[in-house]
């Protein structure tokens, strides 16, 4: 497709190289998806999850709210649980891994005018990887540069993105995590988020710390990843 000028009000949604150098670094565990058992599996293998108020605690000592964290699932792949943080404002990010190394990147962002379209591919000169593939898939969006490549969708406000390295992860695991991601209820928040007072060291994504590669940021145009 031949680029286009990107609108300012799409940005970028993917958790940075660095997020995926510090996962490599710290060696961080992994544990079974959130989402890969049923709400009726959870609530007969599991106890009653804590209270409302201490999941909405919990969200916030990671400087996010719970109905921003989102849990996803895809054959083979764990989440990492030192992964999950903020993205932006109060945003939400997490990462997950397959034992080869793989890395599914969920990307939740609030914007004023959500938008997950990329008719529009990146500005010329930006610096980015132009888009080679933009297209409208089911209720979501396609996007992909010849090295990445994202699923994005617009849920209210929020813009929710899968996204990956094409080397890494193919098209169709990548759309599968996509189409299992939901918002995470009580129990799945339960087993995503910080227990009270580990995230109190956290600090948030900034974007002006991002390295100038992927990606990259400070940023208004958007590249695969969202």
């Amino acid at each position: 497709m031949t680029p286009r000028s990107r609108s300012p009000r799409l940005r970028p949604l993917l958790l940075t190289t660095a997020l995926a150098l510090a996962l490599a670094a710290t060696g961080c565990g992994t544990e079974p998806a959130p989402g890969s058992q049923t709400a009726a599996d959870r609530s007969s293998s599991a106890g009653a999850a804590p209270g409302r108020a201490e999941l909405e605690a919990r969200a916030r000592a990671v400087q996010t709210v719970a109905e921003h964290v989102w849990v996803t699932e895809a054959a083979g792949y764990a989440l990492a649980r030192q992964s999950v943080g903020v993205l932006g404002e109060d945003g939400f990010g997490s990462v997950y891994t397959d034992p080869d190394g793989g890395q599914i990147r969920l990307s939740v962002e609030r914007l004023p005018h959500a938008g997950a379209d990329c008719t529009e591919g990146p500005a010329s000169g930006s610096g980015r990887e132009p888009l080679v593939t933009c297209e409208r898939d089911g209720e979501q969006w396609y996007r992909a540069t010849e090295s990445g490549h994202a699923y994005a969708r617009e849920q209210g406000d929020l813009v929710v993105t899968l996204s990956g390295t094409r080397q890494d992860v193919d098209r169709a695991t990548l759309r599968a995590a996509a189409l299992a991601a939901h918002r995470a209820d009580d129990h799945e928040l339960d087993q995503v988020l910080p227990p009270p007072g580990e995230a109190a060291g956290q600090q948030p994504v900034e974007r002006g710390h991002l390295p100038p590669v992927g990606d990259g940021a400070p940023n208004n145009d958007v590249g695969a990843s969202g």
